[in-house]
């Protein structure tokens, strides 16, 4: 029996993994077997040289382990688009913020904030830094740990406001998904996937990534709150 294909993912694109893969395990090839956990983890682990058939992240952490050499030059393929979307807790009338000037305030105004390790936190922190708010806001900016949502403290009270991938906000009761973020301040990551250089089935691989960016996916996408890239 031909071994899985290891997929290693980031959290972002977990729901959408779970939701589309069954709908490939029966094609001819091998079968897929995906891990979804914290962006920084899994390159960690990439780096660690963990053995692994295809890793799923931002793309600009794809690119940076083809350059180190655990992925495969020349096989990156970008998959889906993801926005970051701003979302409350339970009993939070705020309604989204319709400018960057509102959404500032919004943020000036709230009691505490959650954002991710993940490539929206990065992207979030350099918004507040060019605002010039980072000071100001202090310790009540809350990291989610890695692999942790930050629906999670949403809907556990830790924070009032949270900022992460719309996919990783959408499912979690109580959780309520303002929208993204206002177009002069829009926060979009790209997800790529490439196949590690361990991988004994490279062909194979490629092909599973060409089928996750083909438009038989894409309507499955928009339904876990992503884009086709």
């Amino acid at each position: 029996m031909t071994p899985p294909l290891r997929l290693l993912s980031s959290m972002a694109t977990r729901a959408w993994l779970a939701d589309i893969l069954p709908a490939y395990q029966g094609r001819p090839g091998s079968p897929v077997h995906a891990e979804s956990v914290g962006g920084v983890d899994a390159a960690r682990r990439v780096r660690s040289g963990e053995p692994v058939d295809l890793v799923f992240l931002a793309s600009d952490a794809i690119e940076a382990l083809v350059a180190e050499g655990h992925l495969r030059d020349g096989s990156v393929v970008p998959v889906v688009r993801s926005e970051v979307s701003l979302a409350v807790g339970p009993g939070s009338a705020l309604a989204l913020p319709s400018s960057e000037a509102a959404l500032r305030q919004a943020v000036l105004d709230a009691p505490s904030l959650g954002y991710s390790t993940g490539p929206s936190g990065t992207q979030l922190l350099k918004l507040f830094e060019r605002w010039g708010i980072v000071g100001e806001l202090g310790t009540r900016l809350v990291q989610a740990p890695p692999g942790v949502p930050v629906a999670r403290l949403l809907a556990e009270g830790t924070v009032a406001l949270g900022f992460q991938q719309t996919s990783e906000l959408i499912h979690t009761p109580g959780v309520r998904v303002l929208g993204p973020l206002p177009d002069a301040c829009a926060i979009t990551t790209v997800f790529s996937a490439a196949v590690g250089v361990s991988c004994g089935q490279p062909e194979v691989a490629a092909g599973f990534l060409q089928w996750l960016a083909s438009e038989e996916t894409a309507a499955s996408k928009r339904v876990q709150g992503l884009a086709p890239a």
